[in-house]
């Protein structure tokens, strides 16, 4: 069996981007359904706030003050910020394809998130919209599954669960190449970056299944939220 390594991890971080155990809130969207000069800003800023969370890692690493937290919260703020603005802008779908509203290439994703189901994820629930997918899930990967191991970039862990990377890597490669097929074209089919974020608790889990679930509703769509055809939710 494949073993996925875990790079540049720490012990007292295990891994950053992708917490064992953690449910996960995932947003992925067709490619150029984000106009141009809204994408360069978002760049720009994002490379701030790259360089302002490294520059807070290494003030935490000697210091757990509450003015490093206040700098965390702003950066979690502004993650939260730009997340609604590409939100707003993609329910409006005014920029770029909306091919998600074709029922056989939303089949495609709906089959693929179906498919790694009880393989590589515990999925929650999904929404298919004309131009983006929100999906909850669970990756299978567990703190008491890591084994420490060495790469030529030092000390590593390693799992034989796949990372969120390869996960997402492989639902929107065979997507692409099906969809794509199903539309008769070629090219780039889904943006290369996605919107993924930790289910801190209970009370934020309900809060996002609400919000997935409800985005055809927010669109004015259906009346109720088990009217859309690609919607769905774990039974209980």
């Amino acid at each position: 069996m494949r073993q996925y390594n875990y790079k540049e991890l720490t012990a007292r971080n295990l891994p950053h981007y992708h917490p064992p155990d953690a449910t996960l809130f995932l947003t992925f969207r067709l490619a150029g359904t984000v106009p141009k000069p809204v994408m360069r800003q978002y760049a720009s800023e994002k490379q701030w706030l790259k360089n302002e969370t490294e520059r807070i890692k290494r003030l935490k690493s000697d210091d757990d003050s509450l003015q490093i937290q206040h700098h965390e919260a702003r950066l979690l703020e502004f993650h939260r910020n730009w997340f609604r603005r590409f939100e707003e802008i993609l329910h409006k779908a005014e920029t770029g394809p909306t091919w998600l509203k074709n029922d056989a290439v939303a089949k495609v994703v709906a089959d693929a998130l179906h498919y790694r189901d009880g393989r590589v994820f515990q999925l929650d629930s999904y929404c298919i919209m004309s131009n983006h997918v929100h999906a909850v899930f669970a990756p299978f990967l567990s703190a008491a599954e890591l084994r420490e191991g060495r790469s030529f970039r030092g000390i590593s862990f390693l799992s034989e669960n796949p990372p969120l990377d390869a996960i997402m890597k492989s639902l929107k490669g065979y997507t692409a190449w099906e969809a794509n097929r199903v539309l008769g074209r070629k090219g780039t089919f889904w943006e290369k970056e996605s919107y993924d974020h930790a289910v801190r608790d209970n009370a934020e889990f309900h809060r996002i299944m609400n919000y997935v679930l409800n985005n055809p509703v927010k669109a004015g769509l259906v009346s109720d939220w088990r009217q859309w055809k690609w919607s769905y939710r774990r039974p209980k």
